[in-house]
């Protein structure tokens, strides 16, 4: 551990390089690639600190946070916590937001308003409104992705594929696994655009990191480096989400497939802003009609469970929920669910085991039952 460089190194086999990683102010921890030794950043930063709650009323910050979930209410999230929605899961945090009021609050051992965990795929959800905030929802992703010369037939691949999943582009397996990109020190830009197209776009649904980190790189090629640094913070900061990060790889491409740190208060906030159409604080945000862009399944679905629209999947009668209701998820129980004709986003954050499921929907549907 070098405090000074603000860096860690890992050494598992002696007939092998370290592996290294950097924390920087802002921006989280980066992978280096394997046998790196030179920091990148070339400076030291303050070391990270857990920030108190903000002083503005929520939803810009924490003031005025006071759960009164009924009795009824208050069993239900209770039995989050035990295995009455997954045998073996793990919830370490609820939030039960209703009209815009938290009803609802409870954490497990070691998770506060204030901790962070790892946002897995619910990051892909973060990666459509960021793309959505910043007009870039009509790019055609072929003219971004620069490795993609004149004549290869993945110039065919539009962004909207992208972010429905439908690339046609190789998975490796399902999910399409960037372990070398989350722990590898490989780049996005290395790996992503790297892909073979084996189906033509928009005809195959294959749930895929590659196509959101593809999507992510597409943008900042289109919107120019002063943009794309700033794109986390377009969003993070107007809705007040404080004790969110987005990371990058060395090269500076943000890896929104996944590695976005974030509490279940942060988390509320950004589904109910989902809720309200993309407006925060009667200003409006997103593009009129892309949060309706995100949430309604165009071209090839997967074969059960629910729809899949823009980044997020997409609930109703089927999984015992009304009619237009949402979620973004991610691995280990990460969940974000909108239930829009209710004005109801319910926030599980887990740290659930490989195989445990928790069912999101039964959970919500038995959230909405208590309340009026």
């Amino acid at each position: 551990v070098d405090r000074t460089r603000q860096s860690v190194s890992v050494g598992f086999d002696p007939k092998l390089p370290p592996r290294r990683a950097e924390w920087t102010s802002g921006h989280g921890c980066v992978t280096l690639p394997i046998g790196s030794t030179a920091p990148t950043g070339g400076k030291a930063t303050a070391a990270p600190s857990i920030r108190a709650a903000d002083p503005r009323r929520w939803p810009q910050g924490d003031a005025g946070i006071a759960p009164h979930p009924s009795a009824t209410l208050t069993g239900v999230v209770g039995q989050a916590f035990g295995a009455t929605y997954g045998v073996d899961t793990k919830t370490v945090g609820v939030i039960v937001v209703k009209d815009g009021e938290v009803l609802a609050e409870q954490y497990g051992p070691g998770f506060g308003p204030f901790v962070s965990n790892r946002t897995w795929s619910v990051g892909k959800s973060i990666a459509g409104t960021l793309i959505g905030l910043n007009n870039a929802g009509a790019l055609k992703a072929s003219a971004a992705v620069p490795q993609w010369k004149a004549g290869d037939p993945r110039q065919a691949i539009t962004l909207d594929d992208l972010l429905r999943m439908g690339s046609g582009l190789h998975s490796d397996t399902a999910g399409n696994r960037t372990d070398a990109i989350y722990f590898g020190g490989t780049t996005v830009d290395e790996q992503a655009a790297s892909w073979p197209l084996e189906a033509l776009p928009g005809t195959r649904f294959r749930y895929a990191n590659n196509d959101i980190l593809l999507a992510v790189y597409a943008t900042r090629n289109a919107i120019g480096e002063a943009r794309y640094r700033a794109l986390p913070g377009s969003l993070f900061g107007p809705l007040g989400m404080a004790h969110t990060v987005a990371e990058t790889d060395w090269h500076g491409n943000y890896i929104l497939s996944s590695q976005v740190w974030s509490t279940a208060r942060d988390l509320a906030r950004l589904g109910l802003f989902w809720s309200q159409d993309g407006v925060w604080q009667g200003k409006r945000m997103l593009p009129a009609g892309w949060m309706r862009t995100m949430t309604t399944p165009s071209g090839p679905q997967p074969l059960s469970g629910p729809d899949y629209g823009a980044t997020m999947w997409l609930f109703g009668p089927k999984q015992g929920l009304p009619e237009g209701s949402y979620a973004a998820q991610g691995n280990r129980g990460q969940y974000v669910m909108v239930i829009p004709s209710r004005q109801l986003v319910i926030v599980r954050r887990g740290e659930d085991p490989g195989a445990a499921r928790f069912d999101i929907a039964r959970f919500a549907a038995d959230v909405a039952a208590t309340l009026p």
